[in-house]
């Protein structure tokens, strides 16, 4: 399997999830308003340090992507939050929640990776592209290829849900699904991929710097925008422009 290829398969998947999504939009919806029919029992608890929404936010989104019939989850301590096999792959996809006033500069950049989220192997450069002192190389903790060399060799993809949130009334202001490089196209990427963190632990996947399929023909977008709101402020409206952008254009075709 060539990098071509992996982008190729990189790229169906990615569409598979966005799609179904999409087509799940109704029910993602439905299911984060239900924290409003039992609001009296939590408001008050809720605590930016204590919940952030994540968990709410994961229990719909997962049990959706669970719940398909199509995937067969698998077992393994190593991985994503959700991480299954499918005919010709193994895939682990993260949510990551992100409250919009005070992270939204992070998060139309790039956002935090595990080391049990991905199989990118790169050195970790600065900004400007020069290297750390000493210099500083990511090791991830998943395989590009599971039984690499074997009859049964399966490759590794990584995908990211991002969901962006107000924390003032919780109202849901953008989803995203996001491909991130399998670690054997690091020959092609190199290490713009990774933005560095505090630590090496808390690497980041700089999804601006990858955010087209570079070795596939008219280059199609690494980021797909499941969900826009609309009434967003406009100052938020003004920073996702990147995001807006790209999910007009997906309501044209």
């Amino acid at each position: 399997m060539n990098n071509q290829d992996i982008e190729s398969m990189e790229n169906r998947y990615l569409k598979k999830f966005y799609h179904f999504l999409k087509f799940a939009e109704d029910k993602i919806m439905i299911g984060f308003r239900t924290k409003e029919k039992i609001k009296d029992d939590w408001y008050g608890l809720y605590s930016s340090d204590i919940l952030d929404f994540d968990a709410g936010i994961k229990r719909v989104i997962y049990s959706l992507l669970n719940g398909n019939g199509i995937v067969q989850p698998n077992s393994s301590p190593i991985g994503a939050d959700l991480f299954f096999e499918v005919e010709d792959a193994f895939i682990h996809i993260d949510l990551k929640t992100v409250e919009a006033d005070g992270n939204l500069g992070d998060y139309i950049k790039n956002i935090f990776v595990g080391t049990n989220q991905n199989s990118y192997k790169s050195e970790i450069k600065k900004a400007d592209g020069e290297s750390f002192e000493p210099m500083r190389f990511y090791e991830p903790s998943l395989p590009t290829f599971y039984n690499k060399s074997k009859d049964s060799q399966k490759i590794c993809l990584t995908y990211f849900i991002t969901v962006l949130y107000s924390k003032e009334n919780l109202d849901i202001l953008n989803i995203n699904i996001l491909s991130m490089p399998n670690g054997e196209l690091e020959t092609h990427y190199k290490h713009r991929p990774l933005r560095a963190g505090k630590t090496l632990a808390e690497t980041r996947f700089n999804f601006n710097k990858v955010s087209k399929f570079e070795l596939l023909e008219n280059q199609p977008s690494r980021v797909k925008v499941v969900y826009f709101n609309k009434d967003m402020r406009e100052d938020f409206k003004t920073k996702l422009s990147f995001f807006e952008d790209l999910y007009l254009k997906s309501e044209d075709k």
